[in-house]
């Protein structure tokens, strides 16, 4: 079975895998709404698919595998806006997450920003040799603001996960392995396959057990759950400020940011 989208491609095989592609690749596979409203029916539909047992996202091209938010689509963000903005990535990465089908994230190049917020999501990570992960929202004078603050604590532990959010420099496949940030890394000719390999062997256990493990597990993290709206509430306020205008006026006009602070 073959589905397109308007921005993303599904292709399910006979043992019930699917493929689904984030498809711009001229903007890096860039996640702005269109995108989002893609995913977020693109799940809903995989989730309550009798066909579907497992589902794989991964990135068109050879360079990326999501490089971020779409930043002309942030400038006009304010307050408000920027805090539904932040709510709605959050929903819609949790339906993932929350996900009783397991699903993993082929990283096939650049997981940057809202792209690693999406890897982080699922609930393993592979990633090419090439793959790069990074979340540089600071450089924007923003945070990470689809649940990554809070995933990114979880998988490498505080004091990493600051390290890489307040520098917001990206690190290579095999640091993000060593951090356990992905679970294993192949060369980009076996990568998709290996993803394969291993949804299959998931695929051969009882799904109730394995929807039942995934809910156990995500449970752990149940009681600080409000982080996420400390999270939406702060990438919000960073809308309002002039820092963060001035983040992405800098990032479009490709020269380097000059913050005052306010």
């Amino acid at each position: 079975m073959s589905q397109t989208y308007q921005n993303l491609t599904i292709e399910t095989d006979d043992a019930g895998i699917a493929v689904l592609t984030v498809n711009r690749p001229d903007k890096l596979n860039a996640l702005n709404s269109d995108v989002m409203s893609d995913l977020e029916g693109a799940i809903l539909k995989l989730r309550h698919s009798d066909r579907v047992k497992g589902i794989i996202i991964t990135g068109s091209g050879d360079k990326a595998f999501v490089a971020g938010a779409d930043i002309k689509e942030l400038t006009d963000l304010n307050n408000f806006s920027g805090t539904m903005l932040s709510e709605r990535g959050q929903q819609i990465f949790n339906m993932i997450e929350q996900s009783h089908k397991p699903i993993i994230a082929y990283v096939n190049g650049y997981a940057l920003g809202a792209g690693c917020e999406l890897a982080m999501a699922c609930h393993l990570r592979i990633a090419s040799e090439n793959a790069r992960f990074g979340l540089p929202e600071v450089s924007l004078g923003l945070i990470p603001g689809y649940g990554g603050t809070q995933r990114l604590t979880q998988l490498i532990g505080k004091g990493r996960a600051l390290e890489l959010i307040l520098t917001g420099t990206p690190i290579k496949a095999d640091k993000a392995l060593q951090m356990g940030l992905v679970n294993s890394v192949f060369t980009a000719e076996e990568g998709l396959e290996a993803s394969k390999s291993v949804l299959k062997t998931i695929l051969q256990r009882g799904p109730v057990a394995v929807g039942k493990a995934i809910e156990a597990v995500n449970a752990v993290f149940d009681a600080p759950g409000k982080g996420y709206h400390v999270e939406a509430e702060a990438f919000g306020a960073l809308c309002g400020t002039i820092d963060f205008k001035e983040g992405t006026t800098a990032f479009l006009q490709k020269r380097a940011p000059s913050f005052n602070g306010n």
